[in-house]
């Protein structure tokens, strides 16, 4: 079930979400009515992951230098 955009996504819930649009589209069956809505979802859950994973990899870095300044 898709969320609201300004509703807050964790993760692993965009992916599983980004994953079910990705089959759908994929089908034979595609829904030429909700084609364009799902390609707009699907692109708000791709920037909610780059910025997770953004978000990941500063405070990774700033673990290893915090080890490495130890």
């Amino acid at each position: 079930m898709a969320k609201d955009k300004g509703e807050a996504v964790d993760y692993g819930a965009a992916l599983e979400e980004l994953e079910k649009i990705l089959k759908e589209l994929e089908s034979d069956k595609v829904d030429v009515d909700r084609l364009a809505s799902q390609v707009k979802r699907a692109s708000e859950l791709i920037a909610v992951c780059r910025e997770k994973i953004s978000t990941a990899k500063l405070e990774v870095d700033k673990v290893v230098a915090d080890l490495k300044a130890d």
